[in-house]
Formats: structure tokens, C-alpha cells, sequence
């Protein structure tokens, strides 16, 4: 368990378009906290981007949301109500679209031929045209959504929505002062 000024967290859910900093920021969220970080994207894709089906995913990350303890990044809308009823904090990663799609291709660059940190074995980071488009197309089709779920949020769970990597660093580093 770890504390910020409203209280203890042991249950973090992080969303965003594709490209946000969701997997960075719970990666760096699990190393001050020791809380267990679930990608959701390992629950989405089998080696060589196999798709896992629908169902099969939503009840994988139901029942890593049924846990005591966790930080779970990824949308998967589908498995918002769950995972939302179950954590005490929800954080929406919501920088501008152009800074999205830059950290998608900076990443594909980077990445390019092993699979990234946050992806399943087998899954090389590989240009993708339609995920490319699906993250230009996020404000538009998903972000209202995200908003939403941030809007009715719990009066016992705590909300952030973090725009800039500098929200980021300085929210990551109240928490660091309060990790106990």
C-alpha cells in the first residue's frame, strides 16, 4: 500500500489513448510503490499479435481487477466498470493528440523488431497504418468516455487527469514523498 495527501491507494486504474504514457507511468507507479503492474495489452494479443478474443480478455483483466492489490493500465472499455468499481484511484492520461502520435512512432522506431516492455514475447513492435489511425481518431471516438468515467467516479475514489508530462513528473513525485 502506498499514501498521497487523500489517502492510501491500492488499487490504481490508468486509461488513455494509445501513446499517453499509461504503461510508463505505471511502471514508474509500481517501482515506488511495489504494487503489481498488469498491462492489459499481455491480456489482448498471443505471439505474433494474435488476437486473444473479447471474452477471453475481459475475464482476464475482471479477475486481475478482483485482486487486493494492483496498478492496471489499458483501456479495454469493456472491462471499465469492473476494474472502476474495484479502484480506489483512476487515472486518465489525456496529453495532445500530436504528442500521442509521436510517442506511437517514436516508440514503433525505437521498438522496432522486439516487443516492448508492457507487450506480450513475441509480439514485435512493428508500423501499423489502422493503429496509427485509431490513435489520431482517440479524441473523437474515446475520449468522451474516459471523461465520463472520470465524471462519475465515486465520491470515495480518487481521480486525476494528467495533460502534460510535466502533470506527470510532479503527481509521480508527491507520491514519492508519501510512499510508506
Amino acid at each position: 500500500m502506498w499514501y498521497l495527501s487523500s489517502g492510501i491507494m491500492k488499487r490504481v486504474m490508468i486509461i488513455g489513448g494509445s501513446g499517453s504514457g499509461k504503461s510508463t507511468l505505471a511502471r514508474k507507479l509500481g517501482e515506488l510503490s511495489s504494487l503489481p503492474v498488469i498491462h492489459g495489452d499481455k491480456f489482448q494479443f498471443r505471439e505474433n499479435w494474435e488476437r486473444v478474443p473479447d471474452n477471453e480478455r475481459n475475464a482476464k483483466l475482471d479477475a486481475a481487477a478482483d485482486g487486493d492489490t494492483w496498478i492496471i493500465d489499458g483501456n479495454y472499455s469493456a472491462t471499465w466498470p469492473f476494474r472502476a468499481s474495484r479502484a480506489d484511484t483512476i487515472i486518465f492520461m489525456d496529453p495532445p493528440r500530436y504528442l500521442r502520435v509521436w510517442r506511437v512512432l517514436t516508440r514503433t522506431l525505437r521498438y522496432r523488431g522486439r516487443p516492448r516492455p508492457d507487450m506480450p514475447d513475441g509480439c514485435d513492435e512493428r508500423y501499423d497504418w489502422a493503429f496509427l489511425k485509431w490513435t489520431w481518431n482517440y479524441d473523437r471516438k474515446r475520449r468522451p468516455d474516459a471523461l465520463m468515467l472520470i465524471a462519475e467516479a465515486r465520491d470515495d475514489q480518487r481521480t486525476f487527469i494528467l495533460k502534460t508530462v510535466q502533470e506527470s513528473e510532479d503527481w509521480l513525485a508527491e507520491v514519492a514523498t508519501t510512499v510508506g
